[in-house]
């Protein structure tokens, strides 16, 4: 079973050649173009590729690769916008040799990206199957190297953004992605190997993560409130009502049964959740903790919350008083008092339990930097912006200085250049963290506004279900 993405790397021509020219000194301006550095690094790297065995070029010689690819984008004038793309193909753990990953790596590469004309060149003739399919005219220069360093083999596939036959730009879209998944489980089928056979889109990598060490994301929360509706509900109907009273949108109807919160666009299915939450199956488990009747979900609210936080928060009410929203959303998800066993029981709360550290580091950066409101935020940036561009323009005629001073002082303003470059990552991390603070408080206004109205909306429902049973007693 193979997984594979695809994604562009931006960039200037400029970069690539500085990196040709210097590697071991070329600072990646971001990760996309470390990344793709790296790739051509494990040229150079045995211990990751078994002493370059496992790295092929296609349509360009691996020692130049790049400086091929340069010379391809200067011939045609295109060295702006993406100046690459990077993917890669993931296996099953044991379930592939590294000499079959590295040929099955070879072959999508060739057939996606390789092999276009009709007259194909000698290494895209040898031992294939398949012709490539129309859509892969354009032919590009490619890296695909294999990584012998996790538990899953997988391959890393490079190429140039721009053709070397026409000089046309690759143009990634949905028709392509779909492509390069039948071409992979095609091939990974012909080897003999597994392939998804219902794949469904999966969540980012740090979700991923967190729902893998148990932290509390959107689905984890999704998970045991449906667990809780199953165990305390005994019919469909009891159930369905258990989710909305805790804030879900749901939908029964069907042959999968869905859920979501008002704050995201798309449904859940249950069964993605958990594949045994089929409609049937979940029939059939029902009310375990239900045998003497239906149980009504609640909402907790944390205890010993200052009485000054509870009569200063209004719902549906904008404040610019961000530092004791901050306050008051720290008391509702159970971070103050600290101690507390509190947990709080909305699904509007328990996703930001992931981000406990990040608020916290917010809460004690507006503590040490006494910033109460809006004001004093946009104060606080303006002034950081400004200790950032000076300490840069410090930092460029040090530089300048390095350029023509002697090898004996070089040593010395390198240092002292190090020194400037430290103190702007650490003001870039204090404006980060401020930009993130101004952004924050409108989620949190909007999550609590969700559970006040959801809370307010709960109580409505229970005063009319009273009064129709009252109409109904006295007919």
């Amino acid at each position: 079973m193979a997984v594979t993405s695809l994604w562009h790397i931006k960039g200037r021509l400029k970069d690539l050649i500085d990196y040709v020219e210097n590697p071991e000194k070329t600072v990646a301006k971001t990760q996309d173009l470390q990344d793709l550095y790296n790739v051509f690094s494990y040229v150079k790297r045995p211990e990751v590729t078994e002493n370059g065995e496992y790295v092929t070029a296609i349509n360009c010689l691996k020692e130049i690769a790049l400086q091929q690819m340069i010379l391809t984008k200067k011939q045609y004038g295109k060295d702006d916008g993406y100046i690459a793309w990077h993917g890669y193909q993931s296996f099953k753990p044991d379930e592939v040799s590294p000499e079959e990953c590295h040929q099955i790596g070879i072959q999508t590469a060739k057939e996606m990206w390789g092999c276009g004309s009709p007259v194909a060149t000698s290494d895209c003739d040898s031992n294939q199957k398949h012709r490539p399919s129309r859509q892969a005219r354009p032919r590009f220069q490619i890296i695909v190297t294999t990584h012998l360093d996790k538990d899953h083999l997988h391959n890393h596939f490079c190429f140039n953004s721009v053709s070397f036959i026409d000089g046309g730009k690759y143009n990634y879209s949905k028709a392509e992605r779909q492509r390069l998944i039948d071409i992979s489980d095609r091939i990974c089928r012909e080897h003999n190997l597994s392939v998804i056979e219902k794949p469904h889109k999966a969540p980012s990598r740090p979700v991923w993560l967190d729902e893998k060490s148990g932290k509390p994301t959107r689905y984890n929360a999704y998970r045991d409130d449906v667990r809780e509706a199953i165990n305390f509900s005994r019919t469909p109907y009891y159930m369905e009502d258990y989710l909305k009273r805790k804030g879900y949108i749901t939908d029964f109807t069907g042959q999968h049964w869905k859920i979501r919160l008002p704050q995201y666009e798309h449904f859940t299915r249950l069964d993605t959740l958990d594949e045994r939450w089929t409609p049937a199956q979940i029939r059939q488990s029902m009310g375990r903790y239900a045998s003497f009747g239906n149980r009504r979900a609640y909402i907790s609210y944390p205890p010993k919350m200052p009485q000054e936080y509870r009569d200063w928060f209004k719902p549906f009410h904008r404040t610019s008083q961000i530092y004791r929203l901050y306050l008051y959303y720290c008391y509702q998800l159970g971070i103050l008092p600290k101690g507390t066993d509190y947990r709080p029981t909305s699904p509007y709360l328990k996703e930001d339990l992931r981000k406990l550290d990040e608020m916290s580091e917010q809460v004690w950066y507006m503590a040490k930097w006494e910033i109460r409101t809006l004001s004093d935020l946009y104060a606080d940036r303006e002034k950081l912006q400004g200790e950032v561009e000076q300490m840069t323009r410090q930092r460029t005629k040090l530089k300048n200085k390095i350029r023509r001073a002697s090898p004996a002082e070089q040593e010395n303003l390198r240092q002292e250049k190090a020194g400037v470059t430290a103190q702007i990552t650490e003001l870039r991390r204090r404006l980060k963290l401020n930009e993130g603070i101004e952004r924050r408080p409108v989620k949190i206004q909007d999550t609590m506004d969700r559970i006040y109205a959801n809370e307010d909306r709960a109580k409505e429902e229970q005063e009319q279900k009273k009064l129709q049973r009252k109409g109904d007693r006295t007919r």
